[in-house]
């Protein structure tokens, strides 16, 4: 039925706690929800998808049936990232979270990684990224010792000023930071987190590169590779799965820059899967607490996917769709234990479809599974046959 499939992954637009969310601390959370209250949103494409039979979207429901399927999709896995939930997406479901350091990191693992680097660090705690490199960045221009800090994700993240210490370095850092917390202690990733600018105009810059534990066993991109399909991977995809299963990587600077590459995958890619990562409305707008500016990013993608689909070829399957929540209007910065939407279109697929609340995000893994010929995922259920 399909020859090719876009998925492109909102990050963080969640749109209503799980029932497990207060063991997160995420009781009350509703990313899209609490945008949309706080928000008159403009979204004519996600609504026509059938994005208001999932979440309010003031001031009216609309009347006709969507334009494709949709659903929500609860996430099964332990824990409330990135890497968890796109894992999830393609089949991995985890029994256990990564681990965190709510009170920082061992000081015993700081020695070392401060041995390994030759100096010094700053930090060390779990804190905001824009806020630490506010309060540090100064000292850290003066000694040029990195910024180290975490958050309520299992993540070594690692700062550092352009001008101060050079990109190349900082991954240098990075790599070490690696072989210490991700294949010493299981962490889930290390991040580089370069950024310019003067005191009291400090900003990060789109040089970050993430440094993720390699998937635990195989996913559906390990799965199309070894059937030869093409998996084109956009934005931070490639660095999520630690490069398995990726045909061609393309990364990109901001969601518009991605979005200028899925509408050059589809010109340039026939077949197979176009997987991109739209990464703005996380480190942009929900770990910045910052609602318009969430909203105003969820009305610029909005104008390009109504620009994309008229795009999609005959045999085309685009699905949306996100990996957690990050709901800006809470007091915390972190992610949120939420629902994900799942709105599904092309040409063959049935229009107005319910697909309920899907157990677990596995269950789209699943679904490509079935479309590419895959051999079947460990988890998830496929909705295809009630799609087409």
């Amino acid at each position: 039925m399909f020859t090719r499939a876009i998925v492109i992954v909102l990050d963080s637009v969640g749109i209503g706690e799980l029932p497990d969310a207060a063991a997160y601390g995420d009781e009350g959370s509703d990313t899209l929800g609490h945008i949309a209250t706080a928000v008159p949103l403009r979204v004519p494409a996600l609504r026509r998808l059938g994005l208001s039979r999932l979440v309010s979207l003031p001031p009216v429901q609309d009347p006709a049936p969507p334009a494709g399927a949709f659903g929500r999709m609860a996430q099964q896995s332990k824990g409330k990232d990135s890497v968890t939930g796109h894992w999830e997406l393609m089949g991995i479901v985890l029994e256990r979270p990564f681990p965190t350091f709510p009170d920082g990191f061992p000081a015993d693992l700081i020695a070392d990684f401060e041995s390994r680097i030759g100096r010094p660090s700053l930090g060390n705690v779990v804190a905001s990224g824009t806020a630490i490199i506010d309060e540090l960045g100064p000292r850290h221009l003066e000694t040029g010792w990195p910024i180290v800090y975490t958050s309520a994700d299992s993540v070594f993240q690692i700062a550092a000023h352009e001008a101060r210490v050079p990109v190349p370095e900082l991954y240098r850092w990075c790599e070490a930071a690696y072989a210490l917390a991700v294949e010493g202690r299981g962490l889930g990733r290390v991040i580089a987190r370069p950024f310019v600018g003067e005191p009291g105009a400090f900003r990060r810059t789109a040089h970050r590169h993430d440094y993720a534990m390699p998937p635990v066993r195989d996913t559906l991109l390990d799965g199309l590779l070894a059937r030869g399909h093409e998996v084109t991977a956009i934005g931070k995809i490639a660095d999520l799965f630690a490069g398995r299963g990726i045909t061609r990587s393309w990364p990109s600077a901001s969601d518009d820059a991605g979005m200028d590459l899925v509408e050059r995958a589809l010109a340039e890619v026939d077949r197979g899967l176009i997987f991109a990562n739209l990464v703005d409305f996380d480190t942009q707008y929900g770990h910045r607490n910052d609602v318009a500016g969430y909203a105003a990013n969820l009305e610029r993608f909005d104008r390009r996917l109504a620009a994309l689909l008229p795009r999609l070829a005959g045999d085309d399957l685009l699905i949306i769709t996100a990996d957690h929540g990050n709901d800006p209007s809470t007091p915390s910065t972190d992610h949120s234990r939420e629902y994900v939407p799942v709105l599904a279109t092309g040409a063959r697929v049935r229009p107005g479809v319910d697909l309920g609340t899907r157990a677990t995000f596995a269950d789209l893994g699943q679904t490509l599974a079935d479309v590419f010929g895959v051999a079947p995922l460990l988890s998830g259920t496929s909705f295809l046959a009630r799609i087409i």
